[in-house]
């Protein structure tokens, strides 16, 4: 299945085996938000992301890697390798809290993991995580906690402290910002430590609503959407199924099921044109058909505009020599949105769509359309909410790319999988990782491949709960009493539910399901939390 990656791929890179004669990997984590499955060209979209793209030609695309649904669950997994109701970063069932607080003790981010094998770690763009990225580990930060305005975004913090606000009127525009921003922390880096291997994680914020774009990318998408999410979802499956990407049926665009929350003022501001349901597109009136088409040429020019940015990360890698010896990964937070709200500084209906005075979600059907072929959006753990693209690319490590990798994968496995490949072969964490080191499976190893096939991956957000082992995965939403499973193999689109016929199945993976709460419940409870002082 993968005849076109280097056998040796880790195998180079053990310390065992004549490390020290060979220089560390770079890493690159590149994290967008509320990016759908098939947003990317080289996942089935028609938005132009070639950057991205030509990753994925030299590199690999996972068909089957997951996050966790949601913004701030994924961050913490993706940063400490463990599941993040068992850091006390997201609720387990019973506690009041949506967020229950700071991460357990033992729960450290990736570069303090890091910084011991002599990496320097650089951060830009969103965080969303406790604490500070420099009191984590970071060498440098640009953080944005500004969620609501790409163009003149109020909070900002370099280096974990608060510098003065954006105004109004500026050429800023975020993601741009903070591509510059991670630009200038490789170029600090090239220039003080040439010696030393980095890790940068550039954490966009887009296309995470308000949808803002600048006009001109805005431009070149205005007339395509006037099709309707029916017809595009339609050219998107017909791409995945002629690239091999998926092998299951277009899910049911599911029209009873709106925004995970509903916010009916945000409707009478946002006025008759906006939708809440992923209606045919024929059922629309010409009004609500030109408002819809409008929000989604934004997200397209969100996504667009983010890979050009990574052209430029891309472009500066190679200036500094570093882009052969580079792991890049990117990847998305959750599935695309169905969310429908107007914050910040509200929504001005005479404002051009995606300009700094509008605030425009992409809605259910929009939504429904970036997460082709699945069904739902992002805080479900039905597969619409968490599967994600996921890129791989190493020069030095992966040779005439292009490849599928096909094994299901998590966003808990990044940890240890950086940490292999930086050479902490021996390294043993207090609590045992969630995740599984990906470097053996990148190699072809077999062994690690039927390992992986085989495991149980683990989701729970805001009462919406799952469990795959294999292929086979059970799966409940917050109104759920009965769980409901699938057999992934054939069943992507969880279309066929199999549990009445599989009793037996579902009551043992329900049950394993529930250990995972307890045993996460019962090491929080003897955890002791960051920034807490101890009473043991």
């Amino acid at each position: 299945m993968r005849t076109a990656l280097i056998a040796c791929f880790v195998l180079v890179w053990s310390f065992s085996c004549q490390a020290a004669e060979i220089a560390k990997p770079n890493f690159v984590v590149i994290l967008a938000d509320d990016l759908g499955y098939s947003d990317l060209g080289c996942y089935g979209s028609e938005i132009d992301t070639p950057n991205l793209d030509r990753l994925a030609e030299a590199g690999v695309r996972f068909t089957q890697f997951y996050n966790t649904g949601r913004c701030w669950p994924t961050r913490a997994a993706l940063m400490t390798g463990y599941y993040a109701p068992q850091v006390g970063r997201d609720k387990l069932p019973g506690e009041p809290k949506l967020v229950t607080g700071n991460r357990t003790t033992w729960a450290k981010l990736l570069p303090e993991r890091l910084a011991p094998l002599g990496y320097k770690s650089y951060h830009s763009g969103k965080w969303h995580i406790d604490s500070s990225p420099v009191a984590s580990g970071f060498f440098r930060s640009y953080q944005l906690e500004d969620h609501d305005r790409y163009f003149y975004p109020q909070h900002v913090r370099v280096d974990d402290k608060r510098v003065a606000r954006v105004e109004r009127g500026t050429n800023y525009y975020t993601t741009t910002a903070i591509a510059d921003r991670a630009i200038e922390h490789l170029k600090h880096h090239a220039a003080t430590s040439p010696d030393a291997p980095f890790m940068s994680y550039v954490a966009f914020l887009a296309p995470h609503f308000p949808l803002h774009a600048p006009e001109r990318d805005i431009a070149k998408y205005r007339d395509r959407y006037q099709v309707g999410w029916d017809r595009v979802r339609g050219e998107r499956y017909a791409k995945q199924r002629e690239l091999n990407l998926i092998d299951c049926e277009l899910s049911d665009p599911e029209q009873e099921v709106g925004p995970p929350y509903d916010f009916p003022k945000a409707l009478d501001t946002l006025g008759p044109g906006e939708v809440n349901r992923p209606l045919p597109w024929d059922q629309l009136t010409a009004e609500q058909q030109e408002f819809q088409a409008a929000k989604m040429a934004v997200h397209a020019a969100m996504v667009d505009h983010i890979d050009q940015q990574v052209g430029q990360i891309i472009a500066q890698l190679k200036d500094m020599g570093a882009f052969e010896n580079t792991v890049i990964m990117f990847l998305s937070d959750n599935g695309a949105s169905a969310e429908i709200m107007v914050r910040g500084d509200g929504h001005d209906p005479a404002a051009p769509p995606g300009s700094a005075g509008s605030y425009l979600c992409l809605g259910p059907g929009w939504s429904n359309c970036s997460n082709t072929p699945f069904r739902r959006h992002k805080t479900w753990v039905h597969e619409g909410g968490i599967a994600t693209p996921m890129i791989v690319h190493w020069p030095a490590g992966i040779e005439n790319g292009g490849e599928l990798l096909t094994t299901p994968a998590h966003v808990v496995d990044v940890v240890p999988t950086l940490l292999e490949l930086a050479g902490a072969d021996d390294f043993k964490p207090e609590v045992p990782w969630e995740g599984m080191s990906l470097a053996s499976l990148l190699a072809g190893d077999s062994a690690a491949e039927q390992a992986m096939k085989s495991r149980t991956i683990w989701w729970l957000h805001e009462g919406n709960r799952a469990m795959r082992r294999g292929d086979m995965k059970l799966v409940a939403d917050n109104d759920d009493k009965d769980w409901s499973l699938y057999d992934m193999s054939v069943d992507r689109d969880e279309s066929t539910d199999l549990s009445t016929g599989e009793v037996e199945m579902s009551e043992e993976l329900a049950e394993e399901w529930q250990s995972y709460v307890d045993r996460f419940r019962q090491k929080l409870e003897n955890s002791q939390r960051i920034g807490e002082k101890s009473s043991r």
